[in-house]
């Protein structure tokens, strides 16, 4: 399977995206045999549409085809990070601040899990009201990994 230039692609297609309103929130090499361009979009303000998808396919399948920077026949999957969408870094947890959370984080050699309200960010790290209603503050090296938790309330 030959490895496409991802980094090529992002740099490529970013200010297209940007212009429109959205950002690349991933952008992956997928599927049987890697022939899938996969791409995750985001946008500031509220969450990715059916609509917003279609629209991000439109402008950029005609941009890839264009650039030439798949070789051959392939196919592109634009999608959005869903409702439990993976807290990548500081800025995705400054945005979803006050809503509810799922870490998983390193304390000694235990890894633990802990769901609750993200109640505070800042350079240092995070700070999560979990069910004991007592804030547990975690810094970013003990942070493997977050997520947003599914809510039918705002």
């Amino acid at each position: 399977m030959p490895t496409w230039p991802l980094e090529e692609i992002q740099h490529l297609l970013e200010p297209t995206l940007a212009h429109m309103g959205y950002s690349i929130h991933a952008l992956e090499q997928a599927g049987s045999g890697g022939r899938t361009l996969r791409i995750t979009i985001d946008k500031p303000a509220g969450f990715i549409s059916l609509d917003d998808c279609q629209r991000v396919s439109e402008v950029v399948g005609p941009l890839l085809d264009q650039a030439d920077l798949i070789p051959g026949p392939y196919t592109l999957e634009v999608s959005s990070p869903g409702a439990e969408r993976q807290l990548r870094d500081a800025s995705d947890y400054e945005r979803f601040l006050g809503r509810r959370v799922n870490v998983r984080y390193r304390s000694g050699s235990t890894e633990i899990a802990l769901e609750g309200v993200l109640t505070g960010v800042d350079d240092a790290g995070i700070t999560v009201m979990g069910r004991s209603k007592e804030p547990v503050r975690l810094g970013w090296a003990e942070i493997i990994a977050g997520r947003l938790v599914a809510s039918l309330s705002p």
